[in-house]
C-alpha cells in the first residue's frame, strides 16, 4: 500500500482535513501560495493602517511650505472716554489691519524638504511591511503544507503497519512467526497514532495563524493544493545578493529618508540665528470733525523682526540637538546595513542547506529506502529477514519521507525570507 501514488495519498490527507474542518454549507476552495500572498495584501489591517499613515504623511509637505495664516485686526484708536465720539478728536479712528509672519528665506523650503523625506520614509515602510507579511504568509503556508504531507505519510504508514500486523499474525498462527513480532508492530502503530494526534494539533494551530494573517473566518478551512512546485531555483552568490539588498531593501530606504530629514533639520537649526519677520499693514477711517473739518484717512505699514538674542540657551542648544539626532540616524543606518548583510547571509546559507538536503532525500535516500523496505518485506514473508529489522526499515522510510517535506518547506521559507530581505517578490511570480 506504500506504493500508492503521491497524488492519491495527498488527496487522502486533504479529504481527511475536509471532514474535520469543513462547515456543512459546502467545500472550501484550494488556496495556492500566490492567492495567499494576494489575500494578505488585500485584507491585512496592519498593512492598510500603514498605507493610510503614509497617505497622511504625504499631505505634510504642502502644509510645511505654506506661510502661517495672516492675522486680521479691527480696532478703534484714540476714542475719548467722556463722549465716546469718533469725531471729537483728530486722531480718533476705526482701524483695520492685516499682518503676515514671514520666516527667514530658506526656512520654509527646509521644513518642506524634511517633511518630504519623512513622507517617503512612511511610503518605504509600507513596502517593508508588505514584504514582511508576504514572508510570514509563505512561512505559514509551507509549514501547513509540510504538516499535511506529514499527516499523509503517517496515515500511509499506519496502513502499512496494519498490513505487517496481519502478516505477522498469520505467520504466528501457522507457527512460523513470533508473538513478539505482532506486539512490536502494534507498538509502532500506537506510536504513529500518537504522532498523528500531535500533527493534527500543530496543523490546527498553523491554520489559525494563516487565517489570522489573511483575515479569513476561523470557521473557513484552508485547503492546500495537491500538487505544488517543488523546484528550488539557483541563486546568485552572496556578494551579488547582498549588493541588491543594500540597494532595494525598503527598510534601508526608509532609514535613509529619516537620515536626510535629520540633515534638513540640522540646516534649519543653523538658520535659527537669523530673524523672522512680520509685515503689518493698517488702514484707519476718520470722521469729519464736529465743526465740519474734513479729516483724511490714515494708512500705516510696519515691518518687525525677531531678535535671536539668547542664542546660548535656545538657538545653540537647538543646533546641538539636531546634530546629535543626525548622528543617531547615521549610526542607525550603518547598523541597519550590517543587519541586512547578516540577514542575507543567514537566509542564503539556510536555503542552500535545505535545498541540498531536499535534493538528497528526493533523488537518493528515499528511493533507496523504498527499495530496501520492498526487498525486506519480500524476504520476511519467506523467513529470510528478522521482523525487527523490517519494522526498523519501514520507520526509517517514514522518517525520511517526513524529513523531505520538512526540509523542502524550510528551503521555501528561507527563500521567502531572503526575498523579503532583498525587497523582492520573484518567488511568487511563477506560482
Amino acid at each position: 500500500m506504500y506504493s500508492f501514488s503521491f497524488s492519491f495519498t495527498l488527496c487522502m490527507a486533504i479529504i481527511s482535513l475536509w471532514t474535520t474542518c469543513l462547515p456543512t454549507s459546502g467545500q472550501a476552495a484550494v488556496l495556492t501560495l500566490q492567492q495567499a500572498v494576494a489575500l494578505v495584501q488585500q485584507n491585512n489591517p496592519a498593512l492598510h493602517a500603514q498605507q493610510q499613515a503614509a497617505q497622511a504623511w504625504a499631505r505634510r509637505p504642502a502644509q510645511a511650505v505654506s506661510l502661517p495664516d495672516p492675522v486680521f485686526s479691527l480696532s478703534t484708536i484714540n476714542i475719548p472716554v467722556d463722549t465716546w465720539s469718533t469725531s471729537q478728536e483728530n486722531m480718533s479712528q476705526v482701524q483695520l489691519g492685516i499682518s503676515q509672519a514671514l520666516p527667514f528665506p530658506g526656512k520654509l523650503a527646509l521644513l518642506e524638504d524634511a517633511a518630504i523625506h519623512v513622507a517617503q520614509a512612511a511610503s518605504a515602510n509600507v513596502d517593508e511591511l508588505k514584504f514582511s507579511l508576504i514572508s510570514q504568509v509563505s512561512h505559514s503556508w509551507w509549514n501547513l503544507l509540510y504538516l499535511q504531507h506529514a499527516m499523509t505519510t503517517v496515515q500511509r504508514n499506519q496502513d502499512l503497519l496494519r498490513q505487517l500486523i496481519r502478516i505477522a499474525h498469520t505467520k504466528y498462527k501457522v507457527g512460523k512467526g513470533l508473538q513478539q513480532d505482532v506486539l512490536l508492530a502494534q507498538l509502532e502503530l500506537s506510536k504513529l497514532l500518537d504522532v498523528e494526534i500531535q500533527l493534527q494539533a500543530s496543523e490546527k494551530q498553523n491554520q489559525a495563524q494563516l487565517q489570522q494573517l489573511l483575515q479569513l473566518p476561523m470557521t473557513q478551512p484552508i485547503v492546500l493544493p495537491e500538487v505544488v512546485d517543488e523546484s528550488l531555483p539557483m541563486l546568485a552568490d552572496a556578494q551579488t545578493l547582498t549588493q541588491q539588498a543594500l540597494v532595494q531593501r525598503p527598510r534601508l530606504k526608509q532609514q535613509y529618508q529619516h537620515q536626510q530629514a535629520a540633515r534638513s533639520r540640522v540646516m534649519l537649526a543653523d538658520k535659527a540665528d537669523f530673524p523672522d519677520f512680520t509685515l503689518t499693514a493698517k488702514y484707519g477711517w476718520r470722521k469729519n470733525s464736529d465743526t465740519g473739518v474734513e479729516r483724511a484717512d490714515l494708512a500705516s505699514l510696519n515691518l518687525s523682526m525677531t531678535m535671536p538674542f539668547f542664542t546660548g540657551d535656545k538657538q545653540d542648544a537647538l543646533q546641538e540637538q539636531r546634530r546629535a539626532e543626525l548622528l543617531q540616524q547615521d549610526f542607525l543606518y550603518q547598523d541597519l546595513q550590517s543587519q541586512v548583510v547578516r540577514q542575507v547571509q543567514v537566509a542564503l546559507a539556510a536555503y542552500e542547506q535545505a535545498k541540498a538536503q531536499s535534493l538528497l532525500f528526493k533523488t537518493a535516500i528515499i528511493p533507496q529506502a523504498k527499495q530496501t523496505v520492498t526487498s525486506m518485506l519480500a524476504a520476511y514473508q519467506v523467513n529470510k529477514v528478522d521482523f525487527l529489522n523490517l519494522i526498523g526499515a519501514q520507520i526509517t522510510l517514514y522518517n525520511y519521507e517526513t524529513q523531505y517535506w520538512k526540509v523542502l518547506a524550510q528551503a521555501k521559507q528561507s527563500l521567502a525570507i531572503l526575498y523579503a530581505t532583498m525587497g523582492q517578490t520573484e518567488e511568487f511570480s511563477h506560482e
